[in-house]
């Protein structure tokens, strides 16, 4: 691979949609070096550790761990690469995950259109956090809460619980779910009891129902 002039950004986009990483190489191709593509959670750790992207334009839903699970990692394994979500959701459960312990340098939407991306882009490579308009007013309300609110939203779940939690709202068997998350079989299986215990729940269909109320997973 030819490296292109070191004042430009260097980007790595992960998104589950060809076609549209094809628009977002093409979008990009004045001002950034398109170092890689990744389909899958697990194939965006790979990639972003090989090529060490500046930024990387991360959509949060993905085969296997996901976009928020790969957040995850990169954040503890490539602390100097700025994570920017481009997702078609603004659901609060994954902007607030995302700011918050996944800890993106911003979130922007796909339809706030392409002019939207250079600049966030720009913004998150110099150290800044950049927001789609759309999704300032969700980080105010979190803002606004009080404590006994915040106590009560679902953060009570740690960070791991969550990833079990949505591997088992999508069908994933506990061997499954420790091969994804590269843990024991029986670790696995005590994250599942204890988020079933946290939340009450009896079975996998009342966990996935919590995933769906929660908007932790997409049935659409």
């Amino acid at each position: 691979m030819v490296e292109g002039s070191s004042d430009r950004i260097r980007v790595l986009i992960a998104d589950d949609h060809r076609m549209f990483r094809d628009l977002l190489r093409s979008a990009l191709a004045a001002e950034c070096d398109i170092v890689g593509e990744a389909e899958d959670g697990e194939t965006t750790l790979a990639v972003a550790l090989r090529t060490k992207p500046h930024v990387i334009l991360l959509d949060v839903v993905m085969p296997g761990i996901g976009g928020l699970g790969a957040a995850h990692e990169l954040a503890r394994k490539l602390p100097g690469t700025k994570v920017l979500v481009l997702s078609q959701y603004s659901d609060e459960e994954y902007v607030l995950e995302a700011l918050g312990e996944a800890g993106v340098a911003g979130y922007i939407l796909k339809t706030d259109g392409a002019a939207e991306i250079l600049p966030a882009i720009r913004a998150v490579q110099a150290g800044l956090r950049y927001l789609s308009p759309s999704i300032a007013p969700i980080v105010l309300h979190q803002m606004n809460r009080s404590p006994s609110e915040r106590a009560a939203a679902p953060d009570n779940l740690t960070k791991r619980e969550r990833e079990v939690l949505r591997l088992i709202a999508e069908g994933s068997t506990t061997k499954e779910i420790a091969s994804r998350l590269k843990i024991t079989p029986k670790t696995a299986q005590v994250h599942r009891d204890n988020l079933k215990q946290k939340l009450n729940l009896r079975s996998t269909a009342a966990v996935v129902r919590y995933a769906i109320q929660r908007k932790m997973i997409r049935v659409d």
